[in-house]
This record gives C-alpha cells, structure tokens and sequence, in this order.
C-alpha cells in the first residue's frame, strides 16, 4: 500500500553589485643557480616585487668545487648547521601566495641519503618535504606549497641532507630544466595587499572613515545593517564579544576575508557576498544564516533547501523536519520509462516524469552533511506545526545554518541515467551561497557556456492539496503543475500565483535538466561569485529592470482550487520551432496534474509552461496555439485570465481567446472567460490571436458585463442585453459543459421557464445579433 507522502519533484523554499574576479594562474616567481658554486649561489629570475637571497651553505657544509652547487659536511642525523638555505621576501605593500616549488639534486656514492625541505614564513619551520635521495643522477621533486598564501614577510627554504655514509659524502643542486642553469623554481603569486589600511568601528562611529571596498573593517562595537545600513569593506574582522546582524533586505558586501571572533547572525532576506574566488571565512566564533520557509498550509508540505554554509549537517540546520521526511536526490537512480493515468499504476510505455520505481529519492539521517550546491528535501516536524496564539495556517518557521559561509568556486556533480533517453534527466541542486545568485549569470555558465544544462529552473510553489489522483510512487502524491519556472524567454507563477524574479535566493533547492546532447552523462555543475549579488534574497519581489519584450501571461484557475500559468514571450533568439529548454519550457509532470493549461508547438508533443517564439511573429496574423487538460470529475468552473502583458504591439491590441469548442472569440483584456469541461486532453480547443478583422466593432467592445441575469418569483428566468442588440439563441449548460436546455430569442430581452432546474449553478451561453456569444454563470435559487 502507497502510505508515504514523497516530495514533488520540484520545490521551493519562501524564496549583490556584481564584481567579477579573475585568478591569476601561478607562475614562477623566483628561480635560483645551480653553477655559481662559490658562496651563495645567484637569482636567475625574479619577480620585480620581490628581493630574494639565493641558495646559501650552513656554517656546517663545505664548498665542493665542479660545474654545480656541491656541498659536503653532512652527518647521518641532521644536523643543526648542515643546511641550505634560501628565501624570498615581498616588496613593502605586496604578500605572496605560492603554489609550489621545485628542485633537482643527487648524491655522490657516500653522500646524504635522506633530504628534508622546511619553511618558515614568520611562525617558524615546518617540515613540507622528507624522501630518499638517487646517487649520480637526477632526483626531480616538485612540493605542494597552495596553503601558504597571503604572506607578507619572508619565507625562507631550509634542504637539510642527512644519512650521510661519511661527511665527505657529496650533495649537490642539479640543473632542472636544460639550458637554464635553474635549480629551484618557485611557483605562485605577487599581489598587493588587498586592504593595507583599516578603519574601526566602536559601536557608534568609525575612526579611520566608512568602510569600502578599498578599506578594510573591524568591528569593535555591536552592528547591525538595518540600523546603521549596508556594510562594504575590503576585508572584515568581527571582535570577541562583538555582535554584527545582516537584517532583511540589507547586506554585507566584502572583497576578501571574514574573520569572526564574535558573532555574525543573517536574517532571512539578508545577503552576504564575497567578491574573490579565493577569500576565505574564519569561524572562531559563531556564523548563522536564519532561512524562512515559504507560508505552509500544512506539516507535509516539503520545503526544498540548500545550505549557505559548510559543514552542516541534516540534524542541525533541519533539526525542526520531520525525521521521517528528510530527503536527497538520486538523478543516477532517475527513470522514466512508463506512464500512469491518474495514479492508476499502469505500465503504458511512455513519460510521465516520475520514476518508475521511486528509488530516486534518498532519505537523510541526522548525521549527514549537507554538500555545497546540492539540495534537500524536508517537511516541517508535524508535532511542531504550531502557530503563533490565536492564528491559524499558513505558518512560517525560520531554520538556522552555523558555520562558515560556503565562498569562491563550487561544482556540483550532476548525472543522466541513460537507461531511458527519452525521459528528462532532473537532477536537485541549490544555491551555496548566503546570496542570491543571479539566474541569468547561471544559465550563462551552465547552459550557454559549457552546454551542461537544458536552460530552465523549476521551483516549487505550492497551493494544491496532495492527491490520489495525482501520478507518483504513493497513495497521495502533489500535483506537479504547482511550478514557478525561469529560463531564457521568462518566467511563469507557480501555486501562489506570484511570478518569480530572476535571482535564486540564499538557501533554496531547484531543479535543472542534464542536456542529452553532451557525450558524457556526468558533469559538474558550476558556481561561482561573480553570480551572487548583494539584494533579491527574498523570492517573489519583482525588480524594476526595463523590459521591453513583447509578451502575455495566461491564468488558469477554477473554483476549486486550481491554478497555473503560462507565458509566451518574443525574444530574440528564439523560433516558432522547439528551441530547447532555453526559451521552451515544458510544463513538468503535465499528465498528472489535476487542470492545466499549455502552450504548443507544432511538430513537438510537449505541453509548454514557456514558449519563446521570434519577435518577427507577432502580427495581426500571429495565431498561438494552447491546449487544456483536466481530470477533475466534478462540476467545475475554469477561469482563463491575462495575468500580465506588456510591449507595444499587444498593449495596443485585443487579445482574443478563441473557443474552438464553442467557436467564439472573446477579448482577455475586457474580462476573464470561464467555461466548462469534461475530463481530458484537449490539444486544439484553445488559441490567441491578434485579428481584429475576424471580429465586428462589437465583438471588441461587449462583454459578459452588459448581459443581466435575472431569476423571477415564478422559476423563469430574464436575459437581457443593455446596448442595441438583440439575444438570438439562449443556451443553458451544466457544469460538465452539456447541454441541457436551448431556446430561440429575438429581442434585447427574453423570458425563459426555467422552473424545471434545480438549485443548482449552470452556464448561460447567449448568443447575439452580431453573431458574439457571451458566457456567464448563474445560480438557479428557486
């Protein structure tokens, strides 16, 4: 028996000035002789904001004289002066990263047996190197030296040589790329210091003026952003003691390190942005990101998430999910090779983008850490459901990351099970940073780019109860029409009926499609800081970018409960043909959703929640082809609505709906239009056109508003019309769309006997003189 609630396929939780950074690949940035024998051997190369020393003897060793840097005096156990030694130092204003260095040498037959490399850059020697040395020959070693970075002092080198058979015993630097007469190489990075100055604050006032990306930042005093405003620094250290908050809709902005001895706290629509790649976050005493769920009208309701920060785990950040319900995904496991009717397991080959055994949904225990880029799926505990005194749902809970912020480059790998390859291959990740991440500087990466994805975002936005008509592996499963959806052509609402922006905010989970077109059916993911941005970290608060575009959204709901979207943009780029998720998006799991409307293209089976066409189309002569599918079995009224429209054609156009069921047309822009159905698929019943020539001057103008209904004492029923036409036909429907009365007219009103009908709603289809019919519910009272 089905008995758990798996979550949707795609969710979301209640949903920064763009830097980008460019690192610069280590290079060499000091070399030194392996000929100059006499003394300290010389610099080939040098970087200009660096002095070096080359390689010097230990007053224990010996010159050797020959062509290379020889040396003897070495003893079978280290000794304290048996060493070479040579160091590099930063200009004043400059600090080094290094990358790793490398050297050749040899021993004659009674040399040192054993070399050990040391460093010391300020806070003394550490071993970084201890192997076996080859007699007579070449002995190439090349040491990874990437965690010493930021360095603005010297670093100086120590090669101590031991396991000496006499102290006669010979070891000497080889050259180590011919002609060069190079014998050590190190490899890295010159840099100037990021924030050579620093301004304080005490609680109340700066003492070296307000922070800026040029100058960095301590704070010595309590700060919060909603009080003292946005706070921007080159580098930022937070004292002991000391509290920073990053309140709603606020932020912080810092080009390099955070280092946090006290206690940075982000609120839900707060924002944190780093701008390098490479900075870096020091925790040494408490980092939180609080993330709000979206409104839940009920405990089951999944929330998908992502952590900000690292090394968090399920049963810390989630601590407040229920245990039962806390999921990961699969893609490896994801396949879709059958299809069922209304949760009917049946085994008819063909897509309904569930997979086909459920395995592809992975439960999480307590103990595990929540990976960078990779998203959760949970719902709220359900002993913990609990509102606020004297409310009822929608709830909101906040969730709590700690930790360190996850910063700079992330991957996250990403799969397609080429078992089935007619299926979409989803795979779950989300947003890493404690940032909103723009969606265009995504899709650029990741689509455009390297080609990884498809081109869409899902997201979940819930309105609709679970259900056991709804396909998927359980008894009760969500409908799968309840998406908000962001690609190249646009965006179009989810469940709640709000349009997305096109920013991802800091702690949510999305879902994207794994393009079949490249070879491998592995990949990574790609994140970086140049997407993040310092504002949009709450979902759904539309910006005010200028948008030209030409485009319409269309509603779909009833009056029980449903709702969807669709959106047709014209783009630049995009055809009249299927372009790819890009700029045309399927609408996910359409044939288990209770009502939905779509777009459609021709030569091409999928049902489009976006379609991107080319802006050359749009014409008096454009026609827009939808279609309509519901399985609700009981009376129903849809409602088709235009949800928004913009551009200069369509804002000095009619938008037409046209019935081909019913053969009228009506004007969006005047009213809603509702009608009836019954259960199906209905590929061709609805299109939009532009053609006012299709229509009379009245056509445009009448509306469902100017037709009274009016029920008289007797059981009969009054039509009337209000301007100079005349009724010619009166058509009385149920709520399945049937027929149940008709009737003859000739004036601008009639009397109908309508005693016969019950209490009831039913549809009044009149027809016009002009050759309009008008659609209007009525309820029978008598």
């Amino acid at each position: 028996m089905k008995v758990t609630l798996h979550p949707p396929r795609i969710a979301l939780i209640s949903l920064i000035l763009l830097f980008i950074t460019i690192t610069t690949a280590a290079q060499e940035i000091a070399s030194f002789s392996s000929i100059q024998n006499n003394g300290c051997s010389g610099t080939i190369n040098s970087n200009v904001n660096i002095t070096t020393t080359g390689i010097c003897r230990g007053t224990g060793l010996a010159e050797v004289g020959g062509p290379n840097y020889t040396s003897r005096g070495w003893q079978w156990n280290i000794g304290t002066t048996d060493y070479l030694e040579w160091s590099i130092t930063p200009n004043a204003g400059y600090q080094i990263d290094l990358s790793s260095i490398s050297l050749n040498y040899f021993k004659g037959s009674n040399g040192p047996g054993m070399a050990q490399i040391q460093v010391d850059y300020g806070t003394g020697f550490v071993t970084v190197f201890d192997d076996s040395v080859t007699i007579n020959g070449d002995d190439i070693n090349t040491i990874d030296l990437s965690t010493i970075t930021d360095i603005s002092t010297s670093i100086t080198f120590r090669l101590y040589a031991y396991r000496a058979a006499q102290d006669s015993g010979e070891f000497t630097i080889k050259e180590l790329i011919a002609a060069t007469n190079k014998g050590v190489i190190i490899n890295g990075n010159v840099e100037l210091i990021p924030c050579p100055t620093i301004t304080t604050w005490d609680g109340t006032s700066w003492d070296n003026g307000t922070p800026t990306l040029a100058l960095g930042a301590i704070l010595n005093g309590n700060y919060d952003t909603g009080i003292q405003g946005n706070l921007t620094t080159c580098n930022l250290t937070v004292n002991a003691g000391v509290t920073l908050t990053i309140s709603d809709n606020t932020y912080l902005e810092v080009d390099n390190d955070i280092i946090v001895d006290g206690t940075l706290n982000v609120a839900s629509n707060g924002g944190v942005v780093q701008n390098s790649d490479t900075a870096t976050v020091t925790e040494n005493g408490t980092i939180t990101v609080t993330k709000q769920t979206a409104p839940l009208n009920n405990w089951y309701e999944y929330t998908y998430w992502s952590s900000p920060v690292a090394n968090e785990t399920i049963g810390t950040a989630l601590a407040q999910a229920q245990p039962t319900r806390r999921y990961s995904f699969n893609a490896q496991n994801f396949e879709d090779s059958f299809r069922e009717t209304n949760n009917d397991n049946s085994q008819v080959p063909g897509q309904d983008d569930i997979d086909d055994n459920g395995d592809d949904w992975t439960f999480v225990n307590n103990a595990t850490v929540m990976q960078p880029g990779v998203g959760y799926a949970a719902t709220h505990a359900e002993a913990l459901f609990i509102g606020p005194p004297m409310s009822s749902p929608p709830y909101q809970f906040d969730y709590v990351f700690e930790g360190p912020f996850n910063n700079g480059v992330i991957t996250v790998p990403i799969y397609r099970n080429d078992a089935q390859i007619a299926d979409i291959n989803w795979n779950f990740i989300g947003n890493p940073y404690p940032s909103a991440v723009d969606v265009d500087l995504f899709i650029n990466e990741n689509v455009i780019s390297n080609g990884l994805l498809d081109g869409a975002i899902y997201l979940w936005s819930q309105k609709t109860e679970p259900s056991e008509t709804e396909n998927g592996n359980e008894q009760l499963n969500f409908t799968q029409s309840d998406y908000a959806l962001i690609n190249g052509a646009g965006e179009t609402a989810g469940g709640e009926g709000v349009v997305p922006n096109r920013y991802i905010p800091s702690g949510q989970g999305f879902f994207v499609s794994f393009s079949d077109a490249l070879p491998s059916n592995t990949g990574n993911v790609v994140f970086n800081n140049s997407m993040r941005v310092t504002g949009n970290n709450a979902q759904f608060f539309r910006g005010s970018i200028e948008d030209t575009t030409e485009k319409i959204r269309v509603n779909l709901t009833s009056d029980n409960g449903v709702f969807n979207q669709i959106l047709v943009s014209y783009v630049d780029g995009a055809t009249d043909t299927f372009d790819g998720f890009y700029y045309d998006a399927p609408r996910n799991l359409s044939s288990g959703a209770n009502s939905i409307i779509y777009s459609r293209i021709d030569n091409n089976d999928k049902k489009f929640a976006i379609q991107g066409r080319d802006p050359n189309s749009i014409n008096d002569n454009e026609v827009i082809e939808l279609g309509f599918y519901t399985s609700i079995d009981v009376s129903t009224i849809y409602t088709l609505s235009l949800a928004e429209y913009q551009g200069s054609f369509i804002a000095s156009n009619a938008v037409l709906l046209k019935d081909n069921l019913l053969n009228t047309y009506h004007d969006l822009k005047q009213s809603d239009y509702n009608f009836t159905s019954t259960t199906g698929e209905f590929n061709d019943r609805f299109e939009i056109v532009f053609n006012e020539s299709a229509l009379s001057t009245d056509d445009l103008t009448i509306t469902s508003a100017v037709l009274n209904i009016t029920e008289l004492n007797t059981g009969a029923v009054k039509f009337s019309i209000t301007n100079n036409l005349t009724i010619t036909k009166v058509e009385i429907l149920d709520l399945l769309g049937r027929t149940v009365y008709q009737f003859k007219g000739d004036n601008s009103t009639e009397i109908y006997d309508l005693s016969a009908i019950s209490k009831t709603a039913y549809f009044a289809k009149v027809h016009l003189s002009n050759g309009q019919i008008l659609t209007k519910k009525a309820i029978k009272q008598l």
